[in-house]
């Protein structure tokens, strides 16, 4: 495991300790809740990934729907209370022009074919490990997990680290549909 990843998992185990307090992981907004700020960031989407089957899957063909774009590892505790809710969302919305996808950080896809079947991930679940270039352009992402909320015009509106309540991950959704 390389030093990046250690750094990681510490802050993964720190941020899991202070969501469960009841803090919450840090959450930079765009502007209120489900609105974004004219001048957000815009998302880069150009990078191809594999998904567990070994198909190509290309960022960029999500432009025009509101994407919740999750980087997590099959380790890491806190990302095991968010896919469930994930799976809720992307079949709940989907019919809305919403899509979750799934960057595991630093798992192979031995490791990730149980995983998905055992959680029964619905949404696409893409292939993280070697990919720094997609983590430095859509980063940081200095702990796991790490979520972000993109509009349809592609801007990141929302940035989540850390466990954060499932209320908000809605709230963020639906002010963007």
């Amino acid at each position: 495991m390389s030093k990046r990843w250690i750094l990681a998992a510490a802050a993964a185990v720190g941020l899991a300790a202070v969501a469960i307090s009841g803090v919450g992981g840090q959450t930079r907004a765009s502007g209120a809740a489900g609105v974004c700020d004219p001048n957000a960031k815009p998302a880069n989407l150009n990078f191809t990934l594999k998904d567990v089957a070994g198909k190509d899957v290309k960022l960029s063909s999500y432009k025009g729907k509101v994407v919740l774009l999750n980087f997590w590892a099959t380790w890491c505790g806190p990302c095991k209370i968010e896919i469930p809710w994930f799976n809720e969302f992307h079949q709940k919305y989907q019919g809305k022009g919403f899509v979750v996808l799934g960057i595991s950080a630093d798992d192979t896809v031995e490791q990730l074919k149980p995983f998905v079947a055992q959680y029964k991930m619905a949404y696409p679940v893409l292939v993280g490990l070697g990919r720094d270039d997609v983590q430095e352009a859509l980063g940081p992402v200095w702990g796991l997990p790490t979520t972000l909320l993109i509009n349809r015009e592609g801007k990141v509106c929302q940035r989540h680290m850390g466990l954060v309540k499932k209320e908000e991950f809605e709230k963020g959704i639906l002010g963007l549909l």
